[in-house]
């Protein structure tokens, strides 16, 4: 599985943004995929995921109710639309895969820097 993330910027505290993460791949629905995000010098954190085969979808706390993750199956690609963003949401995003029901996340793309500014 091959991931392709984009979508990243520079916004002002309450815009938004839309990421994209394009997977190529077979049987695509065997996975979960998430998002992560990383300030330098911290721990990557979980953000969301959603599963490929039944549309589940998972949120961390800090972005329920402003983020919502969604996936686009005919173009194999998941989208995070982010609103309402703030100053601490700014790290570098980035998406994963894990096969359902796996133990870790195995297939990483690139990071897309956010940016958010008060």
């Amino acid at each position: 599985v091959q991931l392709q993330a984009s979508g990243g910027g520079l916004v002002q505290a309450g815009g938004f943004l839309r990421l994209s993460c394009a997977a190529s791949g077979r049987n695509m629905r065997r996975y979960i995929m998430g998002w992560f995000r990383q300030v330098q010098g911290k721990e990557r954190e979980f953000v969301a995921a959603v599963s490929w085969g039944d549309g589940s979808t998972f949120y961390s706390d800090s972005v329920k109710g402003r983020f919502t993750i969604s996936e686009d199956k005919p173009k194999n690609t998941v989208y995070l639309q982010m609103n309402s963003l703030q100053p601490e949401d700014t790290a570098v995003y980035y998406c994963a895969a894990t096969v359902i029901n796996g133990t870790r996340y195995d297939y990483w793309g690139q990071g897309t820097l956010v940016t958010v500014s008060s």
